[in-house]
């Protein structure tokens, strides 16, 4: 039976491994907290670099967690900067605005407003098509080197028997100077589907915006929070909108049909420690049900804690599937659920689950 007394942080972990490295975690922040005026935005920003270089290594999402908060103070403390305007003029400007946009908004919606929506429907489906077909050919360049230095390499605070760092994929580290949220790249050949995957601690973030972090209707594929990637979770869950225009997730629906999948029965992941293929396993429609309900919820399998555990969930999804691809799991293999909005009922999902079978080089 999965624990549930491990929490560090407002987080719940699951395992006491876990919980080990998450009190790992904690004191490295509890130190720097201690150690940082939080209040002295040069000290912040010194942090904040030292965090993105590097030095400090993190076992568990709490680390991200702690560099969030660095930046979410650093944003709190441009705000209180800007608040000292005088007041006066900041309403009086704001009223202008507010009257400007009224009226801006009234004449667009007077004069343009089929115009103005088929524009804007065309801008961000292009701008999205554009943006990741750069990213994908970025993705495919070698990475500039560093510079050289001299200075010798900030020490990392680790302790006995933690598990050592994993060297990340160098077609991967152009990307991740541009967002370090990027966790690995999807896709699907002959298919939309060809596009980075990102992770943050909000599962809804990604759902509004993109790899450059830019607003963007189309949001961005993205893994669950609870997932891990380094030293993998049992199952590896993606999500991404269903849009009508085909992007994201848009044409994952039509492994409902049982000859695409006989077309395209595998799916390409790499992480940004791993390149991997992934044979499809099961196609099936669920729905996100109240926590009161008593069901199996595909989005809650992210590790098993034992091959009972681990069978169970196999037929589980075994039984929802839409069809028989013959293709099974073992316990300890590695799992990789794609998961899109279905639009057959409230709150459905129309969910693809695979296994990985191949290591690429």
């Amino acid at each position: 039976m999965v624990q549930t007394g491990y929490r560090v942080e407002g987080r719940q972990f699951r395992t006491k491994s876990d919980y080990a490295q998450a009190l790992h975690d904690k004191k490295i922040i509890d130190r720097l907290r201690a150690e940082t005026d939080l209040k002295d935005r040069r000290q912040l920003e010194k942090l904040k670099h030292d965090l993105q270089g590097g030095r400090y290594r993190f076992l568990t999402l709490l680390g991200q967690d702690f560099q969030e908060e660095i930046d979410r103070r650093l944003e709190q403390l441009a705000g209180n900067r800007r608040k000292n305007l005088d007041a006066d003029v900041a309403r009086e400007l704001k009223k202008r605005e507010k009257r400007r946009k009224m009226l801006i908004a009234f004449c667009l919606a007077a004069a343009f407003g089929c115009m103005a929506y088929l524009g804007c429907y065309s801008y961000f489906n292009k701008r999205t098509a554009d943006t990741y077909q750069s990213l994908s050919e970025l993705k495919g360049r070698a990475a500039a080197e560093d510079p050289p230095s001299s200075a010798e390499a900030a020490p990392r605070y680790t302790l006995d028997g933690e598990r050592p760092p994993r060297e990340i994929l160098d077609e991967f580290k152009n990307l991740l100077n541009i967002n370090q949220k990027l966790i690995g790249w999807v896709k699907i050949d002959d298919t939309n589907i060809d596009y980075p995957v990102m992770q943050t601690d909000d599962n809804e973030y990604y759902l509004t915006h993109n790899l450059n972090q830019e607003y963007d209707k189309n949001g961005s594929i993205f893994l669950d929070k609870d997932c891990e990637i380094e030293y993998p979770s049992t199952n590896l869950i993606l999500y991404g909108h269903h849009m009508r225009s085909g992007q994201m997730f848009g044409g994952l629906d039509r492994y409902e049909d049982e000859s695409y999948w006989k077309e395209h029965p595998y799916i390409q992941f790499d992480t940004l420690y791993d390149k991997g293929i992934w044979q499809v396993m099961y196609v099936f429609r669920s729905r996100v049900y109240r926590q009161e309900e008593i069901v199996f919820k595909y989005y809650q399998f992210i590790d098993a804690n034992s091959e009972q555990e681990f069978y169970s969930n196999m037929k589980e999804m075994e039984a929802l599937s839409l069809y028989d691809t013959g293709v099974t799991a073992e316990y300890g293999d590695r799992l990789l659920t794609l998961s899109t909005c279905d639009y057959e009922e409230d709150n459905g999902r129309f969910v693809v689950v695979a296994k990985k079978v191949e290591t690429k080089e």
